[in-house]
């Protein structure tokens, strides 16, 4: 079993994607925007050393977003899909501690349509802005208290955590209330995810399709003259497969979100 673990972060533009992504590293390694413009409108990878397993954590743009352009959209779930090639060990679905409204119901509908059963195997539900808990209050009983909510956690085995990146951050007072604590309960999750799927990752046609022509390319640019190291021959072929994934005709970011998820099938 390799000791990398690739994780993909999802959610909506401003749900605290990028700042859950530098509380699980505990360093600021991702950028974080403080307007209504997120920061992450392309696909970033980084990957860290956490208790001694390598993580890729993979910050994706607002996929369910309404006001993102078709384009933009395209190229961040193409350059999602080659980052995590051959696929993610573990999907965190980032939402809000906040009260629940439509946009919030908007994006789980959008889960619910484009997820398949099998990548719920492989999720886990994640809340940022944990103080927004009340007095004593844990993350399952807000989830206790929203049928929808209860419904997608449900759905995701019933793991769900909380984090908040901002005031959680050296709180010794309360367990529960602390981000170190709160990382390690989830890490424990992630590797009983990888357990109960047999050591394995999430995979579809598309994400070996592209994980192909990685390889492929490996093979051509190891042939060519220069002094790559392999990380930086794995990085070339990606942007190859990237540009190849991204050319294929017809591809919406629907049919796109399709092939990530599993409910449309790769038509080469």
């Amino acid at each position: 079993m390799s000791n990398r673990r690739r994780i993909v972060i999802l959610g909506k533009t401003g749900s605290g994607k990028s700042s859950l992504a530098n509380t699980i590293f505990g360093d600021e390694l991702f950028k974080i925007g403080h307007t209504a413009n997120s920061e992450t409108s392309k696909c970033g990878a980084i990957t860290k050393s956490v208790n001694g397993r390598n993580i890729t954590l993979i910050d994706t743009p607002g996929f369910f977003d309404t006001d993102r352009s078709e384009e933009e959209l395209k190229s961040g779930i193409v350059r999602c899909i080659t980052e995590c090639a051959p696929g993610p060990h573990v999907f965190l679905i980032v939402l809000k501690v906040e009260r629940f409204t439509e946009q919030e119901q908007a994006v789980i509908a959008k889960i619910n349509q484009y997820f398949s059963e099998e990548v719920l195997k492989f999720a886990t539900v994640l809340f940022t802005h944990g103080d927004q808990l009340e007095e004593g209050q844990t993350i399952e009983d807000f989830v206790r208290g929203n049928e929808l909510l209860s419904d997608l956690v449900k759905k995701c085995g019933g793991r769900c955590h909380v984090v908040d990146n901002k005031y959680w951050k050296n709180n010794q007072q309360d367990e529960y209330r602390n981000n170190q604590f709160q990382v390690k309960e989830l890490l424990k999750t992630m590797e009983k995810i990888t357990e109960a799927n047999g050591g394995s990752y999430y995979t579809n046609e598309t994400l070996q399709a592209v994980e192909e022509k990685i390889k492929q390319g490996e093979v051509l640019i190891r042939k060519s003259p220069g002094n790559m190291s392999e990380e930086e021959i794995r990085e070339k072929a990606k942007d190859g497969a990237y540009d190849w994934l991204f050319g294929l005709a017809g591809f919406t970011t629907t049919i796109l979100l399709g092939c990530l998820f599993g409910f449309v099938l790769l038509k080469r």
